[in-house]
Parts: structure tokens; sequence; C-alpha cells
């Protein structure tokens, strides 16, 4: 999680950032909230909560509370919990910082694509990899291109970008139907990535977290994510 994205989670949650300054020997940067709490981000993506007030500071951005663990024949036995959510987008980069941001404010952690190392692999490769450690999908559907049928311009319709098209239908055979939600920006002026039938749309039009929030969050809920409701 880099610098802009942390600072995109705290401002969507309300936490006032009132100074920012250099980490020592240029490794990062560090974020002094009106909380009290400081976080530290370094250049590697790694970041930390330190100082007053750090419970709503990690909340917000994701930071994975102690795993409950269950008493099995006198044996403690870790509690497996949903986190991670691969999250696959297009060119609308605002969409995909608020779409961040509210997943982390579910205390989810959300995996993009370019975010991780490749090590080597091909896309594909990399998505394979990734995708094993995850149970659920948000595909974001914004009308990034345009297209038409040859001789057809008077069916020119805006389109997803053709990675998320092919991300979505690696997610769909790696998870399946119910474990992948399409978030449609702007659906009634977009061409769908696919006519499959019984796919989980969800439309909003400007406000994601507003107008799809409380849909993907009971979509999750269904798959065992324990999302509060009280906090979507």
């Amino acid at each position: 999680m880099n610098l802009e994205q942390i600072k995109a989670c705290l401002q969507a949650a309300g936490l006032e950032i009132i100074q920012e300054s250099d980490l020592a020997n240029g490794t990062g940067t560090q974020l002094r909230l009106q909380s009290g709490a400081i976080v530290n981000s370094y250049h590697t993506g790694k970041f930390n909560v330190q100082g007053k007030n750090q419970d709503p500071v990690k909340e917000c951005l994701g930071v994975p509370a102690p795993q409950a663990v269950a008493v099995n024949g006198g044996a403690a036995v870790a509690k497996p919990v949903l986190s991670k959510v691969f999250v696959v987008y297009g060119h609308d980069n605002a969409a995909r910082t608020e779409l961040e941001a509210m997943l982390r404010r579910w205390k989810l952690e959300p995996l993009i694509l370019d975010q991780l190392p490749s090590e080597g692999q091909t896309i594909i490769e990399k998505l394979e990899t990734t995708i094993a450690g995850v149970n659920f999908a948000v595909v974001l559907a914004t009308p990034d291109d345009e297209g038409h049928r040859a001789g057809h311009e008077d069916e020119k319709a805006y389109r997803a970008r053709q990675n998320v098209v092919m991300e979505l239908g690696m997610m769909l055979t790696l998870l399946g139907r119910k474990r992948v939600a399409i978030l449609m920006k702007q659906q009634d002026n977009m061409e769908r990535p696919s006519d499959i039938q019984g796919l989980i749309y969800i439309p909003y039009k400007d406000n994601l977290q507003k107008e799809a929030g409380l849909l993907l969050a009971k979509e999750m809920q269904a798959q065992g994510y324990p999302i509060s409701l009280a906090n979507v």
C-alpha cells in the first residue's frame, strides 16, 4: 500500500492528517494525524501505525486483528478468517481507490495485480498465484473504452477495458459465479462484459460506497467474509 493510497484511505475515513514529513535516511514518509496516531509509510510499500488512538487507523488501513482461537479437545486451533479480496479494475483510478479504501474499512485485504511483485511470472501466472489464497473477487467495470460491430457505428457503446474482461473470465473460472461481483459504473451507458447468465452485477452511478457498498457486503457475507453491516 503506497503513500497516496494510505492518504486516500485516511481521508475517506475522516482521519485528518496534520503533518507530513520525511522519515530518516529517506526511507519513506511519516503522517501525523489529529487524533495522535502516526503512520509511517515506506518506499517498499510497507507501513506501520504508532502513537495514540491507533485502532481507527488500523481499521481504515485494513490491519488484521488477532485471529480468534477455538478449543478442540483441549488444543488451541487457529480459526481461519477470510480477509483477502482480489480487485480487478481498468483506467478509473478514482473508483479503484474508493473501492480499496472501502474494503480496508471492512478489515479486508484488497489484492491488486499491478501492486504485487511479478517475480518473473507472466500476467496469467501471476493471476493464478495470487488467486490461490483468495475467496472472492470484485471487478470494477467502468466505461473506459468505446466499441461497436464493424459497420454499425450507431451501436457504439461504452465498454470495460480488455484486461478487465480477461481477468473477469479467469476469476469466474477459478472462483465460480457466486464468488465474483461486478460493479457496473453508469450501467445505462455500458455494454456488459459478458452475456453469461447468473453473474452478480451491482450497478452504481457516482458514489460507489453509498450505492453499491451494502449489496456487495451482503454478497461477501454470504461467502463467509466477517463483515459487520453496521460498519457499511
